[in-house]
């Protein structure tokens, strides 16, 4: 093993084959103390044992073995600093610790864009979750380290400002880029075509042909998503036909989707269901519940069985699919209906899940279940919400409570 060791040293970058050769001679031989000094120099043992902690939202210890680490190359950076982003409650950063993510970045010996792939994850994250100060504080930190226009940060800034709400956020950061590449376009055209800003997103399209830029298919998606939120049925048929026609782009099922969902919207409920079956694909669990949600604004309790039926059959354990048929059998007012559903969903072993929403607060992510009572503010938060309340109905806003049904 003396001889195999020295040679084993000189290999500069030794492959995960040659490491269990090592692991396995030195326990064949009973040198088991070799083998932990030998585990302790291997990059990708130390890169595992961080992750692993990383993931068990034990970052203390994460940082404490990363430290420990003999050698610190940009993949062990970059799980510590995307740690610190997406490790347990959001991390160090949503509990006010920003300044110790910072700390850690600044330590980081090359900051270059191969390091900053970690912050565009952590950015991804913030997008996720609506952490929209963290996601403010890594535009800020790109800026003042001369990043400002770099492609892969923008991008990655532009979807983290779109799902958290500050479409104009994304905006300016698309104009101050120095280069644009296809996800640029897309990011900003599904962006606007998110926020119901569908004639922007067109107007877009039509830049980014005037720009040389050639789509591909996922800027199709952002544009037949904003013919929906405008309606404009006859254009997305006509773009939809485009893709085809004029760039060679067969559509995929997220396509025939977005075509569904856009007739469904629209109220065209048996345009929709004769869409389906032309479609060269099978309509997914994703298409049949946009029809059902259809069904029940449109009051359409036939389609509606139809589409239970196949979502069934796709999805037999999700519960929600139930929930939905049985509020659209109480808007039309079916209240046996009602109760056979709640049967079926008692004898199949089904709970309703309790609804879910996040809020950034003080830079800290809080999570809320409907009727959830164990905040520790749970009085003062109750006391704002029914202020809110008031002063929505001031307003003359009334809730709708058409689908609430007995006994709920």
């Amino acid at each position: 093993m003396t001889y195999a060791r020295q040679l084993f040293d000189q290999i500069p970058d030794p492959n995960i084959a040659l490491w269990n050769s090592m692991f396995r001679g030195y326990a064949q031989s009973e040198s088991y103390r070799e083998v932990v000094f030998l585990f302790f120099q291997m990059k990708v043992a130390w890169t595992s044992m961080i992750n692993g902690y990383i993931l068990s939202a034990d970052l203390v210890s994460a940082r404490r073995l990363f430290d420990l680490a003999p050698e610190r190359d940009v993949v062990l950076w970059n799980i510590m600093v995307s740690g610190y982003i997406e490790g347990g409650d959001m991390g160090y950063a949503t509990n006010g610790n920003v300044e110790a993510l910072e700390g850690l970045f600044e330590e980081m010996p090359e900051r270059n864009i191969f390091s900053w792939n970690a912050l565009i994850g952590g950015v991804s994250a913030c997008a996720r979750l609506g952490a929209l100060d963290l996601g403010k504080w890594v535009h800020v930190y790109a800026e003042s380290s001369g990043l400002k226009g770099n492609v892969y940060v923008g991008n990655a800034l532009m979807d983290m400002y779109a799902k958290c709400g500050i479409i104009e956020n994304a905006i300016s950061v698309f104009r101050g880029m120095d280069t644009k590449d296809l996800i640029s376009w897309n990011t900003l055209i599904g962006g606007l075509a998110m926020h119901s800003r569908g004639a922007d997103a067109l107007n877009l399209f039509f830049q980014m042909k005037n720009a040389g830029q050639k789509p591909d298919g996922i800027t199709f998606i952002g544009i037949l998503c904003a013919c929906t939120h405008m309606g404009l049925v006859e254009d997305g048929f006509a773009y939809f036909q485009s893709m085809a026609d004029d760039y060679l782009i067969m559509p995929q099922i997220e396509h025939y989707g977005c075509m569904v969902d856009m007739l469904a919207r629209a109220g065209r409920l048996e345009q929709a269901m004769a869409f389906v079956r032309k479609m060269p694909v099978e309509a997914d669990g994703v298409i049949w519940a946009g029809l059902l949600g259809a069904c029940r604004i449109y009051k359409n309790v036939e389609l509606a069985e139809l589409a239970l039926q196949r979502l069934i059959e796709l999805e037999p354990k999700n519960p929600a699919n139930y929930v939905m048929l049985s509020n659209i059998y109480g808007d039309a007012g079916r209240w046996e209906d009602v109760a056979r559903l709640k049967v079926a969903m008692r004898d199949t072993g089904f709970k309703k899940l309790p609804g879910c929403s996040l809020i950034e607060v003080n830079d800290a992510v809080v999570e809320f279940y409907s009727l959830d009572e164990r905040h520790p503010q749970i009085e003062e938060i109750y006391g704002v919400l029914r202020g809110l309340v008031k002063v929505l109905r001031s307003f003359g806003y009334v809730p709708d409570l058409t689908g609430a049904g007995r006994g709920t």
